[in-house]
Formats: C-alpha cells, structure tokens, sequence
C-alpha cells in the first residue's frame, strides 16, 4: 500500500463530546489520517486503522432513516428486490436503525448491527437482530439457526470493517448456490472527480472501486453481474453480485462500462491519485481564504449537516468555532453535543437558527438537494451557501 494522501491528525468522526467532556478536558483519541493506493489489487484505504470496537459501540450517532434521501433509495431498492428476487430469507449487514428492512415482513428479515443502541430498534420493532461484528463465527451461527440465505445486503458497512477476507469468506459461507448479494458504498471515481477528500475518514477504511471489488471477489469465486449508480452519499455504487458458477445470471454491459470508465480516469495508475492529492491541497487553501475572507468582512457563518464528512475538512483545514459559529442537525446523538476535534457546538435544528446567517457551510453537502428545498426562505431572504465540492465555492 503506497501512501498518496496526508489529511493531519484527525479525531473519531463520530465521537461527538458534551459539555462535560469539555469542561472537564476530555483528551480525545487522535489518529493519523492517510491514505494510500494498492498497486495490485487497486484498493484505497486509509493506512491507520482504529478497532472496530473504538467506532461502532452502543453510542454511535449515525441514524439512516433520518434522510429522506436515503428513505427513499431504500423503498425503491426494497421494491426491486420483491419484484426481481423475491428472496425467501434476507440478511442485511449493519442494519442500523431499519430504514431498508422496514419494508419486508419481520419473518423475511435477519438483521446484524453491532452498534447496540441501533440493534435494540430494530429488536423492539420485531426483527431478528444480531447485535454483533459480522465475521465468519456470526456466519456460521446464521447458518446453523436460519439456514443458506437468497439474498445478502449491505449499503455503506463492508468498507468499514478492515479485514475484508473474513468479510466475503463469512458472505460466501452463508450465500446459497444462487443467492445474491448486493452491495452499495461511495464511488472511488465519484470521489476523485468530485475531489471529495472528505470520503476519507475513520470508518471509510475503504473507498471502492469496480476495479478493486473485482479483484477481492475472485478470490471467493463471486462476480459482480450489475452496477448501479447512485446518487446517494455524494455517488455511490450499488454491486450486484452471484458466485460464479451461478450460469443462470448473465453479466449485464453496466460492468463493462463501468470498469472502461474508471480505466478511463486511469484509476489503475498511482499517478492518478499524486494528482488527487495536489487537488486536495489546493482545495483546503482556497476554503481556508473564503472562510477568512467573509469573517474580515464581519459575516456570520454557521454549518448544515453535522457529518463524518466535514469533520474531515474541519480538522484538515483547522476551521474552529472562531470561523463557523454552530452547526444544524436534526440527528438526536449528535445535538447539544459538540463537534470532534474542533469543538464546534451542534445545535438542534430549528429553522429559526438561520435568521440573520449570511452563509451555511453545507457539511452535508451530498444532500444538497433535499437542503435547498427545505431552505427555499433562507433562499428567498439572500442566505448563502458555501461548499468545498468540486471546489470551495459559494452557491
């Protein structure tokens, strides 16, 4: 693994600190944040890994079913997999709150989430839940109580967990001779068009590529025979993948055009991400000028969307409260609480917290969307947004 990127000392992204924690100067774990390029098997990944244990406890804030975006790509995905599969069993890897298994009945449904406070909601909802790590001790226990499964799936998980030998090893073990597993993460090519440094965090141990699933599949005789693009976390892929002696299902032209796209943007090369990484560079000058520029000019700037993502580009650009007054969000764990590493206060979002902001840094800027049609006042009223995709701008 070759290192190409250097994103400084960052902090858990999603360990959000309480007042408490600050008064009494709680030491945050800090580990650095690099990413390197595997020349052979054409995967990225950040070099310093923290145990899973350390990111995926009974805390962990994330909760899926707080977007409508992600609501509705799941109702669409749930759809398709009822009318195209209609699988008998399905087991979904890192379920968190049930925003896709809500829409099957609960005897169809296995869930695994080891984030314990995650776990109990889908428990107390009726599903069958596993509040564990997925690794082939789980798979076997799977096996053993619900039999082979048709139908594995897994949206934005499995480029969380570092060894993923023991990720599709457990996968092929309980997948049945015809069964399907489809997998859906962010998009390496998106991120490098896109020049989304803030892709790279703890938990996106893995940014993928159809190059580098290709190469990791063969190993456990599965083939990918569709792809989906995505608009969801700034551009993902959704995989569909069949174990190769499935002869029933034919390779669909998305994979090939996939994989001459990113041979395209010469994603195979070292080279490509050298050039990613000046991007990269250039991109934290020009947010750190903007941000110094509208603060000269006494405007007040606030967040939108307290991710994983900024706390990124916070930390990497050093953007402290004395530059953004206070985020917005509507996720319960994350309000009231302040931000990792920078200490940025994260308030409960109230549409009246926008009145008198000059301009929003959009923290989540992969809902942009659905963002500007909730603020279509704030608008309206001259508000501002400033974002560091593809570059740092205001829009």
């Amino acid at each position: 693994m070759k290192k190409f990127l250097d994103l400084g000392m960052q902090p858990l992204a999603n360990k959000y600190l309480t007042r408490n924690d600050l008064k009494n100067k709680k030491k945050e774990k800090l580990y650095h944040l690099e990413v390197g390029f595997d020349k052979k098997t054409k995967l990225v990944s950040i070099l310093n890994k923290v145990s899973s244990e350390k990111m995926f406890d009974n805390k962990y804030p994330y909760r899926s079913s707080m977007s409508k975006t992600m609501t509705k790509s799941f109702k669409i995905l749930a759809n398709k997999i009822t009318k195209v599969y209609n699988p008998k069993i399905i087991l979904e890897i890192g379920s968190n709150d049930g925003s896709l298994i809500k829409n099957f009945k609960k005897k169809k449904v296995i869930c695994v989430e080891p984030c314990k406070n995650l776990a109990i909601i889908t428990k107390n909802k009726g599903f069958k839940t596993y509040a564990d790590y997925w690794n082939i001790n789980l798979a076997k226990k799977v096996k053993s109580k619900h039999g082979k499964v048709d139908l594995i799936y897994s949206a934005n998980t499995l480029s969380h967990i570092s060894d993923l030998n023991s990720v599709f090893k457990s996968i092929a073990h309980v997948l049945s001779d015809d069964g399907i597993l489809i997998i859906e993460d962010p998009s390496l090519l998106e991120c490098l068009k896109k020049v989304a440094y803030d892709q790279f965090y703890n938990e996106h141990i893995y940014v993928f590529s159809l190059l580098s699933i290709k190469n990791i599949l063969q190993k456990f005789n599965l083939e990918v025979f569709d792809t989906e693009i995505l608009k969801t976390h700034g551009g993902s892929i959704r995989y569909f993948i069949k174990r190769t002696k499935n002869f029933n299902i034919k390779v669909n032209i998305s994979v090939k055009k996939q994989l001459k796209n990113e041979l395209r943007f010469r994603m195979d090369k070292f080279s490509t991400y050298i050039t990613f990484k000046k991007k990269v560079e250039k991109s934290k000058i020009k947010l750190v000028n903007l941000f110094h520029k509208i603060k000269k000019d006494k405007k007040k700037i606030i967040g939108y969307g307290s991710t994983a993502k900024s706390v990124t580009v916070l930390n990497y650009c050093k953007i402290k409260s004395e530059s953004l007054d206070y985020f917005v969000d509507t996720t319960p764990d994350k309000t009231k609480k302040y931000m990792p590493g920078t200490h940025i206060y994260v308030d409960q979002y109230k549409q009246d917290l926008l009145d008198g902001v000059d301009y929003i840094f959009l923290g989540a800027w992969n809902f942009k969307e659905e963002i500007f049609k909730k603020e279509k006042k704030y608008i309206k009223n001259g508000g501002k947004f400033i974002t560091h995709i593809p570059t740092p701008q205001i829009i």
